[in-house]
């Protein structure tokens, strides 16, 4: 079965829910309305017909008017949302917010559809909730290679674009590309690169030139973009080993510490003195280390030997940079 992949199937949705309160439109005219550019199969749009019935939606066809419409009485549009769903509207469209950029698009269109079809009051609604996020700013030509390597990961198809790597080492990649990972302020595109034979993640303002290949994949089926990265610090290493690494923080910040989720797999030990031994298992052991200096003083790198030894080296690094104050 061919899925359709022009857009995410909830914007989707949000839009036949719109068309149907309106009324008007006959099963064609309903393809043509909710996807822009590319209206979805025959089978696709029962499916999600299917979805809002079993949703609860009371959407009939009148044969009358060949057309497709709420109960009578019935309108999305007198929906009054619970405080608890307000807040997780207006908390989503923050978050996109924070993100900026195409992602952030995505999301406002989303949730002003939403918003829309609710009661007028909660389009002008207020959260006591405020969410800080490092903002994702691209240049246009970022932006613009973004676009295509979406494109290409939703149609399935093969990409190849010239890249540069940290060190400033530059090198041309062909990729199946399998999705996308947002973290700290910047965008990576995880999938197969065929040069290395491997899964490799890139850095989407690291890549140029991008051309779409005729070449078509199928993503394995036990691929898991959320698993992938969720045993590193970034979210975007993925190693065949997990390391144990201890870090020992203060009481002055332990708290914080013990509530941050900087890993997937953690163990928490407090010490008497208030203070907290956090053991994380992490796929890169430095990624902590490097991490945990932004601690300063207040964190210790315990165990293994080798990340302890990798903490010193890089506190004995920085205290010579600064032996001239």
């Amino acid at each position: 079965m061919t899925e359709d992949r022009s857009e995410p199937k909830v914007v989707l949705l949000v839009r036949l829910l719109s068309a149907i309160d309106e009324g008007r439109y006959t099963f064609e005219d309903l393809k043509t309305r909710i996807a822009d550019g590319k209206p979805p199969s025959t089978r696709s749009l029962r499916r999600y017909l299917s979805i809002l019935a079993e949703a609860g939606f009371p959407w009939y066809f009148d044969r009358a008017s060949s057309t497709y419409r709420f109960a009578e009485g019935y309108s999305l549009r007198r929906l009054n949302l619970t405080q608890r769903e307000l807040l997780g509207l207006v908390t989503l469209k923050r978050l996109g917010a924070s993100l900026g950029g195409t992602l952030a698009g995505y999301i406002e269109e989303t949730t002003t559809k939403l918003l829309a079809s609710s009661d007028r009051r909660s389009a002008n609604a207020t959260s006591s909730l405020a969410i800080r996020l490092d903002t994702v700013e691209m240049e246009p030509a970022v932006e613009a290679t973004f676009e295509t390597l979406q494109s290409a990961e939703r149609d399935r198809r093969r990409v190849q674009f010239a890249y540069v790597d940290k060190n400033g080492k530059p090198s041309d990649r062909r990729v199946d590309p399998y999705g996308f990972i947002v973290s700290s302020g910047r965008v990576y595109l995880v999938g197969f690169d065929h040069t290395r034979s491997d899964m490799r993640v890139f850095a989407i303002d690291n890549v140029a030139t991008v051309g779409v290949t005729p070449q078509t994949f199928e993503r394995p089926a036990d691929f898991n973009l959320d698993a992938y990265g969720a045993n590193s610090v970034s979210g975007v290493f993925h190693g065949a080993t997990l390391t144990d690494v201890t870090v020992r923080f203060s009481p002055v910040v332990a708290k914080a510490a013990a509530a941050g989720s900087v890993a997937r797999e953690r163990r928490v030990a407090r010490r008497d003195d208030g203070g907290v031994d956090i053991t994380y298992r992490v796929s890169d052991p430095f990624e902590i280390v490097r991490w945990s200096l932004g601690w300063g003083a207040e964190a210790e790198v315990v165990a293994p030997a080798s990340a302890r030894a990798a903490a010193r080296e890089i506190a004995q690094r920085v205290a010579e940079r600064y032996r001239d104050v």
